[in-house]
């Protein structure tokens, strides 16, 4: 059986029900669970499917297909179908729905500040109006009309000019007060469109935009960088026995514990999804990243996370891999990954280093 087939069977811990071996699965059967892994880890909250709600779904439907071990199994592939139609329409929606409130940002400000020079040329037209009657008034020879309008001229310009005077002060005041406001629901929305909404981290679209932008300069100079993929041990086990608050609390805790480690500001923690999480330390030796690594391995481990009246101890498997010039994303990707792969393989709870692929407890 193929490395990769058996590792996606063995993720989803499924006891085989049914005369069907999983060594003997196709090709194809597990290419289509590949794809539903995938998609299961870039899921997105939206009004109808949480990623929980989602996610649980897609396990089932995986499950009932290892379990059959066919393509034909036409019930559960329906099924499949209709899901993947809903959660596509629902996501799409949205997206449309976040570009809205996005576009509506822009035109609210945009409305404030046409109303401002609205205003201003109200005001101009009035004191165009008075000074084509002044000049009118002139050229009637009569002093007692030049008089007349002299003093509306005078007493208009007067109040315009303070009118001016106070409406630019609050239009200024306005303005800033807007611009703020601005600023700050550009940040809320690029924030939300950046991080994992449980866990704080980077998601993983945001992760690879830093990791490639960085692979564009990398290769100018003697840039050392590595790249970490950890995942947490038995996962699936934590929430069958505590349930899935329990679940998602072990995964904002995780998050917060490899934090307080990488407190660089270019070190990038992600959520790549489920319970895998990815590091990108920028211009970092491997002996500082394997020594970095050993101290999230022992962190974790020795400490109890308190929740209620449970107290949850867990462990991580790390695969490490360092950058070298040259290299592709998808390219590290897969040297963490295998190594990850090597660490659950091998007793979990330990680091694992592609270049050496030797266990590092």
């Amino acid at each position: 059986m193929k490395d990769w087939i058996k590792k996606i069977v063995q993720q989803f811990e499924v006891e085989n029900k049914s005369t069907h071996a999983p060594e003997k699965m196709s090709e194809e059967l597990a290419t289509l669970l590949f794809m539903i892994d995938v998609y299961n880890k870039n899921l997105l909250d939206t009004p109808k499917f949480s990623v929980r709600q989602a996610r649980e779904e897609l396990d089932i439907f995986s499950k009932k297909l290892i379990q059959s071990g066919a393509l034909e199994n036409e019930e559960t592939f329906f099924q499949l179908r209709q899901f993947f139609n809903a959660h596509r329409i629902d996501e799409t929606t949205y997206f449309l729905h976040a570009f809205e409130d996005f576009k509506k940002i822009i035109w609210e400000f945009a409305d404030q500040l046409k109303e401002e020079f609205k205003d201003q040329k109200h005001n101009d037209q009035m004191i165009n109006g008075q000074f084509k009657e002044l000049r009118d008034a002139v050229e009637s020879n009569s002093i007692d009309k030049l008089r007349e309008k002299s003093k509306e001229f005078i007493s208009k310009y007067v109040e315009v000019q303070n009118k001016k005077d106070t409406n630019k002060q609050k239009r200024m005041n306005s303005i800033k007060k807007n611009l703020n406001q601005f600023k700050k629901k550009l940040t809320e929305a690029q924030h939300t469109a950046n991080h994992d909404h449980l866990t704080g981290a980077y998601n993983r679209r945001f992760f690879e935009e830093q990791v490639r932008s960085f692979s564009t300069t990398a290769d100018m100079g003697d840039n050392k960088s590595v790249m970490m993929i950890l995942d947490i041990d038995h996962f699936k086990k934590i929430n069958d026995t505590y349930g899935h608050d329990i679940g998602d609390f072990v995964l904002k805790e995780c998050v917060a514990t490899i934090r307080k480690l990488f407190t660089r500001e270019n070190d990038v923690v992600a959520r790549l999804g489920g319970e895998e999480f990815s590091i990108f330390l920028p211009d970092y030796s491997i002996d500082m990243a394997i020594k970095k690594a050993e101290d999230v391995l022992e962190t974790i481990r020795k400490q109890a996370f308190v929740h209620g009246e449970h107290q949850i101890k867990f462990t991580v498997s790390i695969g490490l891999s360092e950058w070298r010039n040259g290299d592709q994303l998808e390219l590290i990707y897969k040297r963490c990954d295998q190594a990850l792969y090597e660490a659950k393989n091998t007793g979990r709870n330990k680091l694992v280093v592609a270049e050496k692929l030797k266990a590092v407890a």
